[in-house]
């Protein structure tokens, strides 16, 4: 039997909580310390994890071939053409900067070039060939933007200097 502490109302139900309020039920039946252990439950039989008429497949050893060749194909090497790319964007975007293109710029040339070539002889091993491609035009764009320049600021010294 329990007795609710607020309404003073008696439970014989097993219940925890009064009805009316919610309050925690008292336990009036029997006046024993305050046991907080968890209850013990019994389990009805012991669980088999490997039954005696279930036959397992045997388990058969494979040496390790050390010969085999890899699961994936490495990637082909693309550092020329990247590093082409990047010259021949800096020769357009920073290349202005004290002429710091005119080095630039026939560096993504050549390192281009040579990555080309270098992807045409052994594809399986050297990659980047459209990378090559955009250095190599992109190093020449600046290269062609940079002689015009120079070939109109040349025009405007000369002609100014026939009208003085």
């Amino acid at each position: 039997m329990k007795r609710c502490p607020r309404c003073n109302k008696t439970y014989n139900e097993p219940l925890n909580f009064c009805l009316d309020d919610g309050e925690l039920l008292i336990d009036e039946g029997a006046q024993r310390p305050f046991d907080d252990t968890p209850p013990t439950v019994m389990m009805s039989d012991a669980r088999t994890t490997n039954p005696t008429n279930w036959s397992a497949p045997p388990v058969q050893y494979q040496a390790p071939q050390m010969w085999q060749q890899p699961m994936y194909a490495a990637s082909p090497n693309q550092t020329l053409g990247v590093i082409s790319l990047c010259l021949g964007i800096g020769s357009i975007t920073i290349g202005w900067c004290c002429s710091l293109g005119l080095l630039l710029g026939p560096a993504a040339l050549i390192t281009g070039f040579i990555g080309l070539s270098q992807s045409k002889k052994d594809p399986q091993r050297y990659g980047g060939r459209g990378l090559s491609i955009a250095g190599i035009i992109t190093g020449g764009i600046f290269l062609a933007l940079y002689l015009v320049f120079i070939i109109i600021y040349g025009a405007a010294i000369f002609l100014g200097g026939l009208g003085n």
